[in-house]
């Protein structure tokens, strides 16, 4: 696959994607050339504003505008310009007091939040009582005590602001905290607060943006008030409160000393105000995925403890690299179990395939074999043994040992799985150093290995490329070196393929088989696809309403299926089904996947399957498979085996069981 064409010099962060959006609009173009034309001239006013502003002319009291006053001059014959002029960089720079002040609270507190439910709520809650208080009485009331100290006033408007800001940045951080490629770095095992400073904070930068120029406006705007009802730097200083102040006292004999100073402060004010607008014109925030991050209840820690320590004194010992699971159970907290009794086991080399339609639980059991559950799930009972660790189990910390370096993870949507802000190599390499240990030098020796290990051509192009700028297969071949990055030993596969056109499924495919072949390491591959899992797999796990209903090698089950559920997904396949005459037809399941409040006492599947009986009412346990060594959870096993054709005619099926 080619990448997307692209210009030849790739986008960067978000100052400079902010720099192109102000200069391709008429409107933040003028605005940007205000505010810096101001700035300018103001830092340099003392080079060449002919008139000094203190300096008094009684003789040119209040004049219009003329060759030797261009704004005109005020009651004392002072030069109208060269005051504006003058006091605007201090205007500007006491209203970036302002906004460097409630940025610097309310970012690291919102970050915080945003990754901790307990700081969450804490700071809601000093950010409650701040908003309630009237902010303009403390600034009044903190003047009285300390005098009009501008940057001071300024920094005390900045944290009262600050709780508004926080609010916010919030709502952001906690949606960019749920992207796939916040996920990835979990798994990579990046530190909280280092993902926070690396992927969370630079996704926000046009929002940052935006609110520093909002705030820039409402300082300049808050010390023009103050000083208008006489609350700022005293006379002679001038200042453009100041200013409007002595002219309103002339409204009705000159009203024209008003016009330059109003102007002046209202374009101003209208120029951060528009920059702040068009910044934040397209932005949408990334949609709320599932966010997989553990958060359990304190039983849950407990009986994770208490597994953790049956694991490690050996009683579920595994062989090495050999993955076992054994009676997992997760359920929502206060809630019903979604996954229950779970087993499965994957050898090294090998991929094990689980499958089942949508809401069955195969991703839920998949994150939890990476320590990674959705809020508000918990283990409950099982374990999942990987090198004498039950990891379903254990904690945040210890799972950081693990993520990446022995358990990988590949995610189904690799374009979001991938960090827009950053080039491939820069993702890649970061995670290489972390997960190896080496220098700069050699993690970019290394990445380019990988890319040309899962069969990457311009491997020099791709690796100054940004996510945009290539193919969603190619995105894929990146998402599998990254997860190569740590070489691990076991890597689990959430449908790798769902998003990709069918040419390019083959070549990730082909790509998974072989990489497992050349590296020994072994995979579990979460899919719905049989023709994928025929591909592919070695072993097969169907799973049906959290319960797993029939295990064993790929070729057992799918030449002879022995569960309704697993002959029915085969017949509703059209790359596994033969049609031999025109009666064939594809089979179509009737109902849905029931939910766990649904789920009935005894096969999960009864109300669904064409051969259930009475019998089917009553629990139904795993037993030994006729055909291999597998298990089957279905009382008419040896009844129903051989009539998975029945589910494309369902009409001729009749009493299938009575008659076997």
């Amino acid at each position: 696959m080619t990448a997307q064409k692209t210009s030849r010099r790739p986008a960067k962060h978000a100052a400079p994607g902010a720099i192109r959006t102000i200069v391709r609009s008429p409107w933040g173009l003028a605005a940007a050339i205000w505010i810096l034309g101001l700035l300018i001239a103001s830092l340099t006013s003392s080079l060449w504003l002919p008139y000094d502003v203190l300096e008094q002319d009684l003789s040119a009291i209040q004049q219009g505008p003329s060759v030797e006053h261009w704004l005109g001059t005020d009651q004392l014959g002072r030069d109208i310009l060269s005051r504006i002029v003058h006091s605007a960089a201090s205007t500007i720079g006491l209203g970036a007091i302002t906004a460097a002040v409630g940025l610097s609270v309310a970012l690291p507190a919102a970050l915080l939040s945003a990754r901790n439910a307990r700081a969450e709520t804490m700071v809601n809650r000093v950010s409650e009582v701040m908003m309630s208080i009237p902010g303009m009485t403390v600034i009044l009331a903190f003047i009285a005590v300390v005098g009009t100290n501008m940057p001071l006033v300024m920094m005390l408007l900045g944290l009262l602001i600050s709780a508004g800001i926080y609010r916010i940045i919030l709502g952001q951080a906690k949606s960019i905290q749920t992207q796939l490629f916040i996920e990835a770095a979990e798994v990579d095992g990046l530190r909280k607060s280092s993902i926070s400073f690396r992927h969370v904070l630079p996704n926000m930068m046009t929002t940052i943006t935006v609110q520093a120029m909002l705030l820039l406006a409402m300082g300049i705007m808050t010390q023009a008030g103050l000083a208008f009802i006489g609350f700022g730097p005293q006379p002679p200083e001038p200042t453009w409160g100041g200013l409007i102040q002595d002219a309103s006292k002339y409204l009705y004999t000159f009203p024209w000393m008003m016009v330059p100073t109003g102007l002046v402060l209202a374009l101003t004010v209208i120029a951060f105000n528009s920059l702040g607008d068009l910044l934040s014109q397209g932005q949408a925030s990334p949609p709320p995925l599932v966010q997989l991050r553990q958060r359990v209840s304190r039983a849950a820690k407990a009986h994770r403890r208490e597994s953790l320590a049956q694991a490690s004194s050996g009683e579920r010992a595994s062989a090495a690299n050999v993955l076992e699971v054994r009676d997992l159970v997760v359920g929502v907290e206060d809630g019903p179990d979604i996954v229950t009794g779970a087993s499965l086991r994957v050898e090294p080399g090998r991929v094990m395939a689980l499958v089942g339609e949508s809401g069955c639980g195969k991703s839920v059991t998949s994150f939890a074999l990476l320590g990674l559950l959705a809020p508000g799930l918990e283990v409950r009972g099982g374990s999942a043994t990987w090198n004498g660790m039950n990891i379903a189990a254990s904690t945040d910390a210890e799972m950081a040992t693990i993520r990446g370096r022995e358990i990988a993870f590949i995610s189904q949507e690799p374009m979001r799985a991938l960090d827009p802000m950053f080039t491939i190599s820069s993702q890649l390499t970061q995670v290489i150093r972390r997960l190896r240990g080496v220098d700069r030098a050699a993690s970019k020796r290394i990445a380019a290995e990988l890319l040309e290990q899962v069969g990457i051509v311009d491997v020099p192009r791709v690796l100054k490329s940004y996510p945009h700028q290539i193919s969603g297969g190619m995105a894929q071949r990146i998402a599998i070196a990254l997860a190569l990055a740590g070489e691990p030993r076991l890597i689990v596969a959430d449908e790798p393929t769902t998003a990709l056109d069918v040419t390019v499924q083959a070549e990730i495919l082909g790509l998974l088989k072989h990489l497992v072949d050349e590296t020994g390491m072994s995979m579990v591959l979460v899919t719905h696809d049989l023709g994928v899992v025929a591909d592919i797999a070695d072993d097969v796990s169907v799973m049906y309403a959290g319960q797993i209903v029939e295990v064993g090698s790929a070729e057992a089950v799918l030449v002879s299926p022995e569960h309704p559920y697993t002959m029915a997904l085969l017949a509703a396949d059209p790359h596994l089904t033969v049609v031999s005459d025109g009666r064939d037809r594809l089979a179509s399941i009737p109902g849905q996947v029931p939910t766990p409040e649904a789920w009935s006492t005894g096969c999960r599947f009864a109300e669904r399957c064409l051969f259930a009986t009475d019998s089917c009412r009553k629990p139904v346990e795993l037993s030994e498979r006729a055909k291999d060594e597998g298990l089957v959870r279905c009382v008419h096993r040896d009844a129903v085996a051989g009539r998975q054709n029945a589910w494309r005619e369902p009409a001729v099926v009749g009493s299938v069981v009575e008659e076997a």
